[in-house]
């Protein structure tokens, strides 16, 4: 099979031809480093080339992959969370996570380490330390973030999967950027280990991105399940979540928003939700136009409360990387946004800290509520298609970089609050030819239902043919 074939595979079946020894890990791994040679210099995805090493036996033996350099350490490789400092440090993870042991002991053959924006705190890719990433749909645009590295790689072919996270949006975005498939797990689902508890006091996770759904499914089963001393632990499935997306989900009620007051939504974006929204009634679920109140009542008080932890949370990460420097940091180690987060954090007293907490707790009570008389909500994953590289730094005509960027993750940044699970499925196209991201949100720990839902749609409105110009 010619190698362009091969790598258009989703991972299942790249798997199978493994198995079935018409390829052996090793050629796949070869191709996938070809593919990376190739196209990586123009997109600039990957920051990080990984020599190769065994592929152990597992049900993705021998297939390639990619890590964000964001969390998953791997043990000797680089680790700089798009920062300069630990850049010019070289510095490296002194051992593994959970997590990416788990994609090891899966078979998955680790090729590279991925860009993201420094510390994972914008929805695009374009760090100071490695450049930007160009987004394969239009070179001129943004692949997402903060796993935009992850998401360019799949969606040029070079890989089918990779390791993304999300701390308000940043698995969801970049799929819905780059035309991919995007799991948020439950919080839970997947274990910080050993060296977190759960980053963002808990609003953040991992996953990752990929071309098809049974992927997602089965790569779910592969890195999920709580480890021991896991602050947060999300109810085991009944079943492997691979056997989900073949299943037919019984009539969900299911409420549509395609657009919220005050945020300006585009036209090909309204009109892909509404495709969902007809699918999803043709197969027997009950529609209507619906969404939980909090969305739009507490839309700027939620960004404000976030404001509080990610603050407190970036004061902590420049602690952290000066203990690795063995010296205090100064705003030229670390971009200006994340130094004015980290001091607005340092300013902040502990019980306001709390108090943002205690605020968030209600909001996650009220946002569930809805829930009690719906399954499933239904959203654009972002108001718009990719926008330009630049895009966030802000030129007055959608507002400030602050705006633009809590516009980016309306639909997306409310659930990891609330830690239920929510999936971006790329079903629309723009008029341009970018793809558009419609989010599916369950109740919590329902996994499942999405799978089954995402599979009905993969099957309504296929997105398995379309590819970027090359």
């Amino acid at each position: 099979m010619p190698a362009d074939d091969v790598l258009d595979l989703d991972a299942t079946d790249q798997a199978a031809l493994v198995a079935a020894g018409e390829l052996s890990a090793g050629e796949l791994d070869g191709l996938a480093r070809a593919r990376l040679a190739e196209r990586n210099p123009t997109l600039n995805a990957v920051i990080h080339h990984l020599a190769p090493r065994p592929a152990r036996s597992g049900p993705f033996h021998g297939v390639p992959m990619v890590l964000k350099d964001l969390g998953a350490p791997l043990a000797g490789a680089p680790h700089h969370m798009g920062n300069r400092l630990l850049k010019a440090l070289g510095y490296r993870a002194l051992h593994s996570s959970y997590l990416t042991e788990a994609f090891l002991a899966a078979g998955f053959s680790v090729i590279g380490r991925t860009n993201t924006p420094e510390f994972g705190s914008v929805p695009t890719t374009e760090p100071l330390a490695y450049g930007p990433t160009h987004n394969p749909w239009d070179l001129g645009r943004s692949p997402g973030g903060s796993s935009g590295g992850s998401a360019a790689a799949v969606a040029a072919g070079i890989v089918a999967v990779g390791h993304a996270n999300d701390g308000g949006g940043s698995i969801r975005v970049p799929a819905a950027c780059c035309g991919l498939v995007g799991l948020k797990p439950s919080r839970g689902r997947i274990s910080p280990g050993p060296d977190s508890g759960g980053g963002w006091a808990g609003l953040a996770i991992d996953g990752v991105v990929t071309r098809s759904v049974r992927d997602t499914a089965a790569i779910l089963d592969a890195i999920g399940g709580r480890r021991p001393g896991d602050a947060y632990a999300a109810a085991p499935p009944a079943r492997p979540f691979a056997t989900e997306p073949g299943r037919t989900a019984a009539p969900q009620r299911i409420g549509l928003c395609p657009e919220l007051p005050g945020l300006r939504v585009d036209a090909d974006v309204t009109a892909a939700v509404a495709d969902v929204g007809r699918a999803l009634e043709a197969a027997g679920h009950h529609v209507e136009l619906a969404h939980p109140r909090p969305l739009v009542d507490e839309r700027a008080e939620m960004g404000n409360w976030l404001g509080t932890i990610v603050g407190a949370a970036s004061a902590a990460d420049l602690d952290a990387i000066a203990t690795i420097a063995g010296r205090a940091l100064t705003a030229d180690d670390v971009e200006p946004g994340n130094w004015r987060s980290a001091n607005a954090g340092r300013a902040l007293s502990a019980t306001a800290y709390l108090a943002a907490l205690a605020e968030l707790n209600g909001y996650v009570r009220r946002v569930a509520a809805w829930w009690e008389d719906f399954d499933v909500l239904v959203t654009p994953t972002m108001p718009h298609p990719a926008p330009p590289l630049g895009w966030y730094e802000g030129d007055g005509t959608r507002g400030s970089a602050r705006d633009r960027i809590m516009a980016a993750v309306a639909f997306t940044g409310p659930f990891n609050i609330t830690g239920q699970p929510a999936i971006s499925l790329p079903t629309g196209v723009a008029a341009g030819g970018l793809p558009i991201g419609v989010q599916l949100v369950g109740p919590a720990d329902g996994e499942a239902l999405l799978l089954q839902l995402a599979g009905l749609l993969e099957q309504a409105l296929p997105w398995g043919g379309r590819r970027p110009p090359r």
